[in-house]
């Protein structure tokens, strides 16, 4: 615990760094002393703050959001479930969001609504039904498996629509499934800064049943806990997080999935009152790192937080191996 504190100082330190290193990639680079000045409102070119402040800020911004967001999603689902390969996605939230945007882009269904909105209202679509299946139902279990037979349902209806839309629709979606961090406007930010402070918030107010929950559900219930009640914040928050990243990111995987693993490896510790805050700064310092990689060699976000996170995954499934044995 004494070394805790020096860790979270690190932490915050590298994820100033890297959202200031952030600005300084891009298609023109610019001086990091530029890219202060800028931020500081200090004198320099004309260009050079509009580009940072105008383009790249949100960018930054975004990414350091949809970090924090997908992290501490991830981890209360991984706690929740009792499951180490749970992630935000896992109560079929990203397939929401996917059937949403397939009515929208390649079947033309309510294409007023838009992309962000469509994804928006599948997520929360998906949230009502497995909150009304979590209310009849007391096994978490059930629940994970009616998530991923859900999931894995909604997501052969957007197959099947992918099979029969045109060209340009398809290719509109599949870009729309690599996830991206620069579609987001400074307009967005309106809706997206709140949705995830709220996700943030209902997620900080969850830590004691999170606590609670890692010894199981049984114990507690004993401990008086509400598991009804504490479920449906913690879908809640699940919803607001990955839900709003997705609407205006589209599905970033890993992030959620390897973020809390390596936030335990870090701290050494399962508190959620310390894993709360260390896995919103890990994962929004992880997700600044793959936004720089992917500009510096104009990839997909998905492609680099894939790469990034696979290797987490495997150490866990294999680390889970070797304790079991």
């Amino acid at each position: 615990m004494r070394r805790t504190p020096a860790v979270f100082v690190i932490l915050a330190v590298l994820a100033a760094f890297l959202f200031c290193l952030d600005l300084t990639v891009g298609a023109v680079g610019i001086p990091l002393r530029d890219v202060l000045t800028a931020l500081t409102g200090g004198d320099c070119p004309p260009a050079t703050a509009k580009i940072v402040l105008s383009i790249r800020l949100v960018k930054a911004v975004v990414a350091l959001l949809a970090g924090a967001a997908l992290s501490v999603s991830g981890l209360q689902m991984q706690t929740l479930f009792r499951n180490p390969l749970a992630g935000p996605y896992v109560l079929g939230i990203s397939s929401g969001a996917s059937l949403g945007v397939a009515l929208v882009v390649l079947a033309g269904v309510g294409s007023s609504v838009g992309v962000a909105g469509a994804a928006w209202i599948g997520a929360g679509a998906v949230l009502l039904i497995i909150a009304a299946v979590a209310h009849r139902i007391k096994d978490i279990m059930v629940i994970l498996i009616l998530g991923i037979m859900f999931s894995s349902g909604v997501s052969a209806v957007v197959q099947i629509l992918q099979y029969i839309s045109r060209e340009e629709a398809l290719k509109t979606f599949v870009i729309w499934t690599m996830g991206s961090l620069g579609d987001v406007t400074a307009s967005n930010l309106l809706v997206l800064v709140p949705s995830v402070a709220a996700g943030l918030l209902i997620a900080v107010v969850t830590i004691k049943p999170l606590n609670l929950l890692l010894f199981g559900e049984e114990y507690a219930r004993t401990m008086g806990l509400d598991i009804r009640r504490s479920r449906s914040l913690i879908f809640l928050s699940t919803t607001l997080l990955a839900g709003t990243v997705t609407a205006f990111c589209g599905p970033i995987g890993f992030i959620g999935l390897a973020m809390p693993h390596v936030t335990r490896m870090i701290f050494n510790d399962s508190d959620h009152r310390v894993l709360i805050p260390a896995t919103m700064l890990t994962g929004a310092s992880v997700l600044l790192v793959c936004d720089i990689i992917s500009k510096l060699f104009t990839l997909p976000i998905n492609a680099i937080t894939a790469l990034l996170g696979i290797p987490v995954v495997v150490w866990v499934v294999l680390r889970n191996k070797s304790i079991t044995t």
